[in-house]
């Protein structure tokens, strides 16, 4: 039996392997007990019913002692033209509102405070629902739940971040003051060539009204560098863009073809020694970016939900998500704490 990604983009390759009887996609893995029932009692189980009976009960949560990631959906419809993923995981696949909802109920009784809500493509939470409810109409929902005291957002499209979203985020005091939006790139030209639904100055006007919204709003961003067709310009048109918007932190990818994807058959790919010494500079202007952060909290009062103990410490993150350790007494662990930063490291704030 196979079953995962690499099953449902190559199904056939998979099929033709002799010691195979079974193979199963990513909506179907989480039902592999009643896939292999079903296989041995010699009938076909409805692909619907078992998504829906998935989506309906059979949630992925990850819990740690303070905090729970909740995906709230799977699946991705944009085909940018370097991702598997809509062809591996399928098309948005939302989670019925109810579900989610009891769910981070439960997690509350159980003294978890803080809720990560996820998906492959979360932003496109509810678009397949036949109905108008979406992310915010969810956010608002979790927001009245007793015991939550934060709500985190995964990584979001920046073209979801609209007047209306503000509008409505800004009246919901557990909503962290963290965004990680998906840039992937500061040049026009190569945003079109990777398929994404936005341009520089559409980006922009998103950083802008996050900053109006949230005085203490830190933002993070993924980039790929040394993507097909990108040459020296389009790099530095990148660069300066990021050094304008300074984002607290930035993931940088090296451009990695993927079989079966538009980008991966493009001309003019760009060379590893090229992208190596793309992601050092991006990389460096991230470091600078998170030093000048920390910096500016020096001798102020930080509220920190304190996760674990390492050494003399206790460790946690402000609403914001800069982590903080403190030297205080263990009683504050799972507790909302206020410290007055004494200092900072290369990732941290200290409290002594």
């Amino acid at each position: 039996m196979l079953f995962g990604c690499y099953a449902e983009v190559s199904k056939q390759e998979v099929e033709k392997i002799e010691e195979v009887d079974l193979v199963l996609g990513n909506h179907q893995k989480a039902n592999i007990d009643k896939y292999i029932e079903s296989y041995f009692e010699g009938r076909e189980l409805n692909d619907k019913a078992i998504e829906n009976y998935f989506y309906d009960f059979g949630s992925i949560t990850y819990t740690e002692k303070t905090r729970a990631v909740i995906k709230v959906q799977d699946g991705c419809n944009n085909f940018c033209s370097y991702c598997i993923i809509p062809y591996a995981r399928g098309r948005i696949c939302s989670r019925k509102p109810e579900n989610v909802i009891d769910e981070i109920t439960k997690i509350a009784d159980n003294g978890i405070k803080e809720v990560v809500i996820t998906g492959i493509q979360v932003s496109s939470y509810g678009k397949d629902f036949e109905n108008d409810y979406r992310l915010i109409d969810l956010l608002e929902k979790i927001n009245e739940i007793d015991g939550i005291e934060r709500i985190r957002l995964g990584s979001l499209e920046p073209i979801m971040i609209t007047d209306e979203f503000c509008s409505r985020v800004a009246k919901l005091e557990k909503i962290c003051h963290h965004f990680h939006l998906s840039l992937q790139s500061g040049c026009d030209k190569t945003l079109k060539e990777m398929n994404r639904k936005y341009t520089t100055e559409d980006f922009e006007k998103v950083v802008k009204r996050l900053r109006n919204l949230y005085e203490d709003v830190i933002l993070t961003t993924d980039i790929i560098v040394g993507f097909p067709n990108e040459t020296d310009e389009d790099f530095e048109i990148t660069y300066n863009f990021l050094r304008k918007i300074k984002f607290y932190k930035m993931h940088v990818f090296k451009y990695s073809p993927r079989k079966g994807t538009v980008a991966a058959n493009m001309k003019n790919q760009v060379s590893g020694d090229e992208k190596e010494k793309r992601s050092k500079r991006l990389l460096e202007l991230s470091d600078y970016n998170e030093k000048e952060y920390l910096e500016k909290y020096l001798n102020k009062e930080v509220k920190v939900l304190f996760e674990e103990k390492e050494g003399e410490f206790l460790k946690g993150h402000t609403g914001n998500y800069i982590l903080v350790k403190a030297k205080i007494d263990e009683d504050n662990l799972n507790r909302i704490v206020c410290v007055k930063v004494t200092g900072c490291e290369k990732e941290n704030l200290i409290s002594v």
